[in-house]
C-alpha cells in the first residue's frame, strides 16, 4: 500500500495517519520517502504475525 502525504502535512499529522493504519489495519511502515518540496511519500506492508506453538 502506498500513501502519498502532500507538502503541508505536519509531522504529527503524518505520525496520526500512519498510526492508525498500523493499529486498525495490521501495516507497517516500509519505506518512507521525503522529497526536498517538503512531500511524503510512504509504502506500507502488511504486517506478519507469527503464531507460536502450544504443544
Amino acid at each position: 500500500m502506498e500513501l502519498y502525504l502532500p507538502r503541508g502535512t505536519t509531522r504529527e499529522t503524518a505520525r496520526q495517519v500512519l498510526t492508525e493504519h498500523a493499529e486498525y489495519g495490521h501495516w507497517e511502515l516500509d519505506r518512507l520517502r521525503l522529497y526536498p518540496d517538503g512531500s511524503r511519500r510512504v509504502r506500507l506492508r502488511r504486517r506478519i504475525i507469527r503464531v507460536s506453538r502450544t504443544m
